[in-house]
């Protein structure tokens, strides 16, 4: 049985627009859960996009709240340390 789609593999962010009563803390442990599960070749703006299309209608939830700061936030990962960056001669 399929569970989601490209932009929400697990279906969690559908789940967490289910859950009554969520908080904002939570929204976001989803939306890393999520962040982690997309695949190589989805893009996280698109998909976050297509996300508020479908499931945004309510301003005031959590979820919608932490998908628009998604939208504002989310950078593509760059190393920032570790042997590799250090000068060699």
């Amino acid at each position: 049985m399929k569970k989601g789609d490209a932009n929400d593999p697990k279906g969690l962010i559908l789940e967490a627009f289910r859950i009554e009563g969520i908080t904002k803390p939570e929204c976001r442990s989803i939306f890393l859960d999520w962040a982690l599960s997309l695949g190589s070749d989805t893009t996280t703006k698109a998909a976050i996009a297509a996300l508020l299309e479908r499931y945004g209608s309510d301003p005031d939830h959590p979820m919608t709240q932490v998908l628009q700061e998604g939208q504002h936030t989310i950078a593509t990962p760059r190393r920032r340390g570790g042997w590799r960056s250090r000068k060699r001669d």
